[in-house]
């Protein structure tokens, strides 16, 4: 009650910042717009980082599930590390 009391009882001015009370060209609303801009810019970027980085991630797992599956069709001299055979892991991929 107390606060419906108070911004009826206010003056209009106390209420309203320059962009709404219809000086639009303060440098009070210019700096606000690019405020305003300048953290549509720093959550577009964070959004845009974390979007690349999953891009990458699939393109990663990509690469590896082709060079894992060329190397089942045709093992060929490749399977052999320095010591002897390379290990198979459970799947039959050789590691």
């Amino acid at each position: 009650m107390s606060l419906t009391t108070l911004l009826i009882a206010a003056p209009r001015t106390v209420i309203a910042c320059p962009v709404c009370f219809g000086q639009s060209d303060s440098p009070m609303a210019w700096a606000m717009n690019m405020g305003i801009f300048v953290m549509l810019l720093i959550v577009g970027g964070v959004l845009v980082g974390f979007a690349s980085f999953f891009v990458h991630l699939m393109r990663r797992a990509r690469l590896v599930d082709d060079r894992l599956a060329a190397e089942a069709a045709d093992p060929g001299p490749a399977s052999r590390g320095a010591y002897g055979p390379r290990a198979v892991n459970v799947q039959g991929r050789t590691v």
